[in-house]
């Protein structure tokens, strides 16, 4: 037999293993790559054939699963456990009605980077919760959290907690950092949820932080302590919001988006508010109720470049050049030009 139809035949074989090992009710899709095809990864959608899906029989090399839709209420370790978990990156738990993750849920899924639990009912979040997978992704969206614990993503030494400021001294890499039980997490979405406050994020090296709809009233000074490597921050639909206190942002150097639009409440944010804000270059006060910056707002943001203050009223950092002079040649000077429906201003009638 020719060796490369001898390799077609196996190939073949494989796909139709992957189509009968497909659950019922779930469709499983396959995408081949590498040489002659000879990789797969799998991915497997059982939205909304409901509860009594789990535990779900899942093909060798499954690197996606979606369990959405489903009515769900509790996960536990017994139903996301077997060979085709092993090697799951992504899993989908949207839209269900889960109120409890045991302990050790997750504890199967090693490779596991992004889970979706957005739209379900959960109140809290047990220690440990997601310890056992090193997610980089995480959507808690449109739940009922109340509070946030630094516990729900870490381990635990000698029955005491690390020391998350030692450890991000010493440890760089992601395995390492997992390996002696510090969070991943990059990207975290707790929108829609009933949190009052901040607190509780220290320690996560998270880049990119939404907190929007939550019923948070102020922002205090120490609340993103801890989150120096927050390049994103989203703090938009926050009815009561009425306080940021100066210096909340203090830490956050690498931080290069802020977003307080739809906050209609939020009437004030003094100068020291960006104190320590050098990296930022986009701020988002749309629909805000914030009229007005103190006019030497700007030398606390020199990488600045954006501003939208409403749909026709929008801000940018630009270079002005003055007239040519015989000792000081072309004079440059960096201005903010603010544009709207009747025209342009500049910022220092603004800002």
């Amino acid at each position: 037999m020719e060796p490369s139809l001898w390799l077609n035949i196996v190939l073949l074989a494989s796909f139709v293993g992957a189509d009968r090992s497909c659950s019922p009710g779930c469709s499983c899709d396959v995408e081949t790559f590498g040489l002659f095809d000879s990789f797969r990864l799998i991915k497997v959608d059982c939205s909304g054939v409901g509860p009594h899906i789990l535990p779900v029989s899942l093909p060798l090399d499954t690197t996606y699963l979606d369990l959405a839709s489903n009515g769900f209420e509790d996960i536990k370790k017994s139903v996301l456990s077997g060979p085709g978990y092993t090697t799951l990156t992504n899993l989908n738990l949207s839209n269900n009605k889960i109120v409890n993750i045991s302990t050790n849920a997750f504890s199967k899924l090693r490779y596991l980077e992004s889970l979706d639990l957005s739209h379900n009912q959960l109140v809290a979040l047990s220690d440990h919760s997601f310890f056992y997978c090193p997610l980089v992704e995480l959507d808690l969206s449109s739940n009922r959290l109340q509070e946030l614990k630094i516990g729900a993503f870490t381990s635990t030494n000698n029955g005491k907690a690390i020391n998350l400021n030692l450890a991000n001294n010493l440890i760089s890499s992601i395995s390492r950092r997992h390996e002696v039980g510090l969070p991943n997490i990059r990207i975290l979405n707790l929108s829609g949820n009933e949190l009052r406050s901040v607190y509780g994020l220290h320690g996560i090296p998270l880049q990119y932080l939404v907190l929007d709809g939550n019923p948070i009233s102020t922002i205090n000074e120490n609340d993103f302590l801890g989150l120096e490597g927050l390049t994103h921050l989203s703090l938009s639909n926050m009815e009561e919001l009425i306080e940021i206190a100066p210096n909340s942002f203090k830490d956050l150097s690498a931080l290069q988006n802020l977003d307080f639009s739809n906050n209609p409440n939020l009437k004030i944010l003094s100068k020291e508010v960006f104190f320590g804000l050098t990296s930022l270059r986009e701020l988002n006060l749309l629909n805000s109720g914030v009229v007005s910056l103190p006019k030497d707002t700007l030398r606390f943001l020199p990488s600045m470049k954006s501003v939208t203050w409403g749909e026709s009223y929008h801000c940018i950092k630009t270079v002005k050049e003055s007239q040519f002079h015989l000792q000081n040649g072309m004079v440059r000077q960096e201005v903010v030009v603010c544009r709207d429906a009747q025209g342009a201003v500049s910022a220092q009638d603004i800002l």
